[in-house]
């Protein structure tokens, strides 16, 4: 049960109904589930009101860490899971992680998971965007959209808070969980994505977890970690207890150099480079 519990206001009960007629109107349903709050969300909203069966798809990845999450939504639920290995960093576009790798990363996914659809007649596919999303720097809705994905909770107007507030209304334990993303978002774009790379800034951000709680990001700038969380906690990790066990434990992860970001955490931080012109080539597509 989560203890993220905001009151269910009239304009989200709107959005709910909106969510749920929405759903009445499908037949047997494939759901992509990532494990997160938002897909976790769609997942128990389809099984209460999809006009067909409903069953779940979690893509395997090297850049993605949330089977185990996805696992316990679906089994919680009772819903079907399907496992579906993507090696995406099998691909050298992917793997050189240009500006538009979401778009890139987001085509390979979804393309093997409509093709695992198209065979079993599970269409349509319903994946979690939510509202702020269609606001934000996301070349993944590119792929997304030429591949006909429908993306309900954005549809519905449902933003991330509206998610978590919903969520804990339903009485998920996803309500208050802290997001997490893509590892390549720890990379800087044009650094190359290898499984080695990815291993160490997961270590490097176990170590983090195991001093402050909330959203963590370990940004790997070659040699350099830079660790962004949130603002109440910058003071803790700059102590010197704390200071010096990360030093150790992310020397030991393989970085020469430690850094504490006084930004704090903010989702997007490697978009920050990105010229206009770069950002829109890799949202619209080559001209």
């Amino acid at each position: 049960m989560s203890v993220y519990n905001p009151p269910m206001t009239d304009e989200l009960e709107e959005k709910r109904a909106s969510l749920a007629a929405n759903l009445e109107r499908l037949g047997p349903a494939l759901v992509a589930l990532s494990g997160g709050v938002d897909s976790s969300l769609l997942l128990a909203m389809a099984v209460a009101h999809a006009g067909g069966p409903v069953e779940a798809v979690v893509a395997i990845t090297p850049l993605h860490p949330g089977a185990e999450t996805a696992r316990e939504a679906a089994s919680h639920l009772g819903v079907r899971l399907h496992e579906l290995e993507a090696p995406v960093l099998d691909d050298p576009a992917i793997r050189e992680n240009p500006p538009d790798r979401c778009y890139l990363c987001k085509r390979a996914i979804f393309s093997r998971l409509q093709a695992f659809a198209d065979e079993r007649g599970l269409l349509p596919i319903l994946e979690g965007s939510n509202a702020d999303d269609l606001r934000r720097f996301r070349p993944g809705r590119r792929a997304l959209a030429e591949l006909g994905i429908s993306s309900p909770l954005a549809e519905a107007g449902l933003t991330k808070g509206d998610v978590r507030a919903l969520s804990a209304a339903m009485g998920l334990s996803a309500a208050d969980r802290v997001s997490d993303t893509c590892s390549a978002t720890r990379f800087p774009y044009g650094a190359r994505l290898t499984n080695e790379a990815i291993a160490r800034v997961r270590l490097a951000e176990r170590a983090v977890a195991r001093e402050v709680g909330g959203a963590i990001r370990v940004r790997a700038c070659g040699d350099l970690a830079r660790i962004e969380v949130e603002p109440s906690a910058i003071q803790i990790l700059a102590e010197p207890p704390a200071r010096e066990r990360l030093r150790r434990a992310l020397r030991e992860a393989g970085f020469l150099y430690v850094a504490l970001d006084l930004d704090g955490y903010r989702s997007g931080a490697m978009d920050e480079s990105l010229t206009e012109a770069e950002r829109r080539r890799a949202v619209n597509g080559p001209a």
